[in-house]
């Protein structure tokens, strides 16, 4: 089981398939009785940061070469619970590089989270760094694995054998049997991340991180926090806002999470912007949507009763299938990849199908799965306190359903299985974004995003409080707006960033 990913880490698969301070600067310490807990209400921020970080080359992994001799890498020791602040310390590696233009030009260091939760930006930065040129010349790019990610303390729950034999787990149970199956499944998944984590299963919350990122901010040398946050990465700028507010320089958030919703209301939220994305495509290929759903989902069916043979010997599971036909939903450009590996399923083959979802999952040729999506759940269940039982998922179907044909029984099920029985309990029912008095926030929504729909960021927008958010609209596809080819966007976000020049709170790029 997987659930549909919120950044562009694992968005970017789809190409390779295809081709702390003091105080809380005035944040509210304040429990809210809605369930809406304020982040600055668990623990107090007294760590402070080292002086400098000990840079040097970045070395390759055993998944990866080193980048370019452009690139710095460093670790910065934090504490493992920010209660103690003297105890524990954990590792966050950390890269970077420096500003390209003049050094009277220099802004600052520019902070990029890219979204997941889990995804590494040390592995992604270097990659990025060709769609940030332009704020390359005045802003050192930086970039971290975030704590329980990767290099920073990363878990992984289960070993590769594990992993491809879950994948034989439907995700959508239509009987007893299947339903077992499922929820043993995931609880065993929350055992194995337990012992391989320990103590850090309870010190990987969304807050936790925003309380890093300001002892990343203090190490750098910044007097404000100059960030982007992309998917996820928008949570996380929206909950630093929150406690830091008086260190919020210029904050862009990019595909935004909407941080009013809670587990049922993410799930919700996917369903309805990965069918709108699907009813462009089908529109795009001269398809009318009903008819190309219904299309589909016969399709899903015939595989779920009898999964379709690869060229690799292993078999097309209709939970692979979905994952396979949501990935290339994350990009207009992959759009046709997509249609050549549906017609291949509808011919028997699912050859192409499997290789998407192998994208998703991070699997490559040798059979070695990456653990982006280990990271993206022990992050997630710690975040959400809302945790619907079997029996109230059932009942939530219907709606899933009528909401997306294709996707909702699987983000439905979800619901109920991506935390069952986890070992840890969860914090909030959603994160606590409002930042009165901050800085103005470019909150960027795109009309055709399909995993973080454009609702999310009005909501975003609204939350963080009159005269800080301020919403640039984009009506484009795929997930994210900034460097998917939209001039204007990129444009208004380059001369906020570079300049300080705020654009007029609801601007529109066509």
């Amino acid at each position: 089981m997987a659930r549909f990913p919120r950044g562009v880490a694992l968005a970017a698969a789809v190409l390779l398939v295809a081709g702390c301070s003091g105080g809380t600067d005035d944040g509210s310490d304040d429990e809210k009785e809605d369930g809406k807990a304020s982040a600055s209400a668990s623990t107090p921020a007294s760590a402070s940061a080292p002086k400098e970080l000990d840079w040097g080359r970045c070395e390759a992994t055993s998944e990866e070469p080193a980048p370019g001799d452009d690139w710095q890498c460093a670790t910065l020791k934090v504490p493992l619970d920010y209660a103690e602040p003297d105890g524990a310390k954990i590792g966050l590696a950390l890269i970077r590089s420096r500003a390209t233009g003049d050094a009277d030009e220099r802004v600052g260091s520019l902070l990029f989270n890219f979204g997941g939760p889990g995804g590494s930006g040390v592995s992604m930065l270097p990659s990025y760094a060709g769609v940030a040129s332009e704020l390359h010349k005045r802003y050192d790019l930086v970039s971290w694995d975030p704590r329980g990610v990767a290099r920073s303390e990363g878990v992984r729950c289960r070993g590769d054998k594990e992993i491809q034999a879950s994948e034989s787990v439907d995700a959508t149970p239509d009987d007893t049997t299947e339903e077992t199956a499922f929820f043993e499944d995931a609880a065993d998944f929350g055992a194995g991340c337990e012992k391989a984590a320990g103590a850090l299963l309870s010190h990987v919350s969304t807050t936790e991180t925003a309380r890093d990122m300001d002892l990343i901010r203090q190490v750098l040398g910044d007097e404000k926090m100059h960030y982007f946050g992309i998917s996820y990465g928008t949570e996380l700028g929206g909950v630093y806002a929150h406690l830091f507010p008086g260190k919020v320089g210029r904050l862009v958030l990019d595909a935004v999470v909407d941080p009013t919703a809670d587990t049922v209301g993410h799930a919700k939220n996917q369903a309805l912007g990965f069918q709108r994305a699907l009813d462009n495509y089908l529109r795009s290929t001269g398809q009318a949507p009903e008819a190309g759903t219904r299309r589909i989902e016969k399709l899903l069916e015939r595989i779920d009763a009898e999964p379709l043979a690869t060229t690799s010997g292993r078999e097309l599971t209709q939970t692979l299938a979905t994952t396979g036909i949501v990935l290339p939903l994350y990009s207009e450009q992959s759009w046709p990849t997509l249609t050549s590996a549906l017609d291949a399923a509808e011919d028997g083959d699912g050859t192409e199908l499997l290789a998407l979802a192998d994208g998703y999952n991070e699997r490559d040729p040798s059979g070695h799965y990456g653990t982006t999506t280990h990271s993206q759940r022990v992050i997630s269940c710690l975040d959400q306190k809302q945790r619907p039982t079997p029996e109230e998922t059932k009942k939530l179907l219907p709606e899933f359903r009528e909401i997306s044909p294709v996707f909702g029984e699987f983000l439905g099920w979800d619901t109920a299985g991506w935390c069952h029985d986890w070992p840890v309990p969860g914090l909030t029912d959603s994160p606590e974004v409002s930042a009165p008095g901050a800085d103005p926030v470019l909150v960027v929504g795109n009309t055709g995003d399909p995993a973080t729909p454009y609702e999310g960021a009005r909501k975003m927008a609204g939350e963080l409080g009159e005269g800080v958010g301020v919403m640039l609209t984009w009506k484009g596809e795929g997930h994210g707006a900034y460097g998917s080819g939209s001039g204007c966007v990129d444009s208004t976000v380059n001369a906020y960033l570079l300049d300080g020049r705020v654009p007029k709170d609801g601007k529109v790029c066509g």
